[in-house]
């Protein structure tokens, strides 16, 4: 089934394209859900209040792409957005592991010392790599997802040269601000690998032009785009340092996220969220 799908029943006629779309959406959804719950994190302790107001901004822009491809989750009949955000186990879930790390040491509300560093170096490679993968599910072939996809990069450019200029900002600032950037940059070099993969179920997606290039054309594309902003590249190839979260490997830092954001979910499971 490679031709335009133009509704949930029609996709669930054929079980592999199902299966196919069905691990994308959790990859969308999963991977928007955690960088958004980390960003909601540093409310109230971005470096300026400017900065705490454009950054809570991009948080809630993101929480609500992550809504729309639960919604179409739930279209499909796997279960509804409130469960499949909230009520998984971490191996259902599909977010690349570098996107659960806690933000620093502490927590929220008990001394967080954060490191501006990591929020920025995350957001740069993790917003770079969502506009392509975008721009690719946008020309797939499951519309209710390409127009979905759509509509997010309408404000997505945004989102992508906010953090864009802050890796510059910083990687020509003090010593201190490029020693921070370039040993991020270093780390998530050594754990970003599984963000840019479409994990066991790659074939199927391509080849039912459910993203209209494939999972090395991306990554090449990725790697283009951060040469182009980053003073330096690290060595050696990406890594996968704590597995793949497409496979289900997940952190500790996991399960400290979804209890946080499932607490009042849990408390009364029938609320809107």
């Amino acid at each position: 089934m490679s031709q335009v799908v133009e509704t949930a029943e029609h996709a669930k006629k054929d079980a592999t394209y199902f299966l196919a779309l069905k691990e994308l959406l959790f990859q969308l959804a999963d991977d928007d859900l955690l960088i958004a719950f980390r960003g909601s994190e540093w409310l109230g302790l971005a470096p300026h209040v400017e900065e705490d107001v454009a950054y809570s901004s991009i948080t809630q822009n993101t929480m609500g792409h992550a809504v729309m491809y639960y919604n179409l989750l739930e279209e499909l009949g796997i279960g509804t957005a409130d469960l499949l955000a909230h009520d998984r186990k971490s191996e259902e879930r599909r977010n690349g592991i570098y996107l659960e790390k806690r933000n620093g040491e502490g927590n929220y509300l008990d001394e967080p010392y954060y490191d501006w560093a990591l929020a920025v170096v995350r957001n740069y490679f993790y917003e770079a790599f969502k506009k392509i993968k975008l721009e690719a599910v946008a020309n797939g072939s499951y519309k209710p997802l390409a127009n979905v996809a759509r509509k997010v990069l309408m404000e997505h450019h945004y989102h992508l040269a906010h953090w864009k200029l802050w890796i510059k900002q910083l990687g020509s600032s003090s010593d201190e601000a490029k020693k921070r950037i370039q040993g991020r940059v270093k780390e998530a070099w050594e754990e970003f690998a599984d963000v840019l993969e479409l994990g066991k179920h790659a074939n199927d997606i391509r080849s039912h032009n459910l993203v209209s290039i494939g999972e090395e054309e991306m990554k090449d594309r990725w790697i283009d785009e951060v040469r182009t902003v980053l003073v330096e590249i690290p060595d050696g190839s990406l890594g996968k340092k704590y597995g793949s979260g497409r496979n289900g490997d997940h952190t500790q830092d996991l399960e400290q996220a979804v209890n946080t954001l499932a607490e009042v979910y849990n408390s009364d499971k029938t609320a809107a969220w």
